[in-house]
């Protein structure tokens, strides 16, 4: 291991030290992580006394933290986010409130122009949206004694717990768009915004859902008045109503009863919503974000981001990943010399380590989405 770690003067600089700002040859990582690993089958106490030693060399915490970015990036990125097809990717070049326009009118039919005539100017709605984004972030630290009696094993799967912190934030961050603690978001639903009803108080039911998706279609142009033609192409509900979501999504035949003079007679029906070609999407963190006592019977209807999105997220240009950083521990040995950050801080001996994620959203057009409070 001499060939893998040895004493550099990076930790002399102390304070928060990100992962990415060392650079290790890709063989001095796999032997790094060979050993984190054990995956030579070493020994219980030979692989104990091989990372001691380890721990006790500067540059091997920045190869750990080069590790764990790994993973956690690598989680990260192959997440798949169910909200984007809905959700406007956002991007912001700096803390500063940053502003998106909207202009009504465009997509409105041609007017008929006279043999020499002129072209008239069109009627065109302006919107303005703002947004900016946020640090986000959290300290762990583990006690150096945990380091020494647990090998290492109490780092085994922090980088998978700091990827679920960001994929959570995200996850939180974007249903706080559409959903709040009492119920639909007023901002973007409740009282007419722009002239627009986008919020009723419809059980989640085959006609009721015919009936939201005609009402999505028929939402107006703010300028002209003319119906938009908005498909609904997103069902999000939460846990309580994913059966019976999947229920209406996937059944061949609606049944009922009609009561007349005589007896009820079953009349089966084709169910035509399997044909409009809706998506499911289950969000979990939705009885999170709406502590209200309709939570398990509300639902959403949001429309393919490419005809139009209802909300915005996005992240810091450059920052478009969580990032994790160290810190140098703050205490010198009696001869002077830097100490690793695993021999921890001069305070409590703790390891710490920070991850960050810099994100924000807004809301924007609510003619492409609809809310039921059932």
């Amino acid at each position: 291991m001499e060939q893998i770690f040895q004493e550099t003067p990076s930790a002399a600089d102390l304070g928060f030290v990100s992962a990415r700002a060392f650079q290790f040859d890709e063989a001095r990582i796999e032997q790094a992580f060979r050993l984190l690993a054990n995956t030579d089958g070493m020994p219980r106490h030979r692989h104990r006394y091989m990372m001691e030693e380890a721990i006790t060399t500067t540059d091997f915490p920045y190869l750990f933290g080069a590790i764990i970015d790994r993973e956690l990036l690598a989680r990260y990125r192959t997440w798949t986010a169910d909200f984007w097809p809905f959700t406007r990717r956002l991007r912001a070049s700096n803390f500063n409130t940053h502003s998106l326009h909207r202009l009504d009118g465009l997509s409105d039919p041609l007017p008929l122009v006279a043999e020499k005539g002129e072209y008239l100017v069109g009627v065109l709605g302006d919107k303005r949206y703002t947004y900016s984004v946020k640090k986000r972030g959290r300290q762990i630290d583990i006690s150096w004694e945990s380091l020494i009696n647990d090998g290492m094993g109490a780092f085994s799967d922090i980088s998978n717990r700091m990827a679920d912190s960001a994929i959570n934030t995200d996850q939180f961050q974007v249903t706080s768009l559409y959903s709040s603690a009492t119920g639909p978001n007023v901002l973007l639903y409740g009282p007419p915004i722009d002239g627009i009803t986008n919020v009723g108080a419809l059980a989640l039911t085959i006609n009721n859902l015919q009936t939201t998706i005609e009402a999505m279609a028929e939402q107006p142009n703010p300028v002209t008045g003319l119906a938009m033609g908005v498909r609904a192409k997103y069902l999000v509900v939460p846990p309580a109503l994913e059966f019976t979501a999947r229920t209406i999504l996937t059944s061949g035949l609606v049944q009922w009863t009609e009561v007349g003079a005589g007896a009820g007679i079953p009349v089966p029906t084709s169910n035509v919503i399997p044909q409009a070609g809706l998506q499911l999407v289950v969000n979990p963190w939705l009885p999170q974000v709406d502590t209200s006592g309709n939570v398990n019977t509300t639902w959403y209807l949001f429309a393919d981001g490419m005809q139009g999105n209802a909300i915005g997220y996005g992240y810091l240009s450059g920052h478009e990943t969580p990032e994790i950083c160290m810190k140098s521990s703050d205490k010198v040995s009696v001869t002077g010399a830097p100490m690793s950050p695993f021999s921890g801080d001069f305070a409590t001996d703790n390891v710490f380590y920070r991850v960050r994620a810099v994100v924000g959203g807004t809301q924007l057009d609510p003619r492409f989405t609809y809310s039921q409070v059932g």
